[in-house]
């Protein structure tokens, strides 16, 4: 299992974005936060990556399930979502 497949809510799909854009510790997730993540994971990986996606990043970020995101995070990354 590596380092990545670890966090909450990073499956096979996920790692493998992640992967792709150079990501490949939590560390180096943390260090670009979940927005930019996210916007290089749709410009070069996967155009339709979707708000689950992000909130998914974010969760792996603080360690909890996307599910487990305030309701300000998740109002915040939604903002984000419909702006990009």
């Amino acid at each position: 299992m590596s380092e990545l497949s670890s966090l909450p809510n990073v499956g096979r799909v996920l790692e493998s974005n992640l992967n792709a854009i150079g990501i490949h510790t939590a560390e180096q997730l943390i260090q670009m936060g979940s927005k930019e993540a996210f916007i290089r994971i749709r410009l070069s990986v996967d155009e339709g990556a979707c708000l689950h996606m992000l909130y998914g990043i974010q969760g792996a970020i603080e360690n909890v399930r996307y599910t487990q995101l305030s309701e300000s995070t998740k109002c915040d990354l939604k903002e984000f979502y419909n702006e990009v």
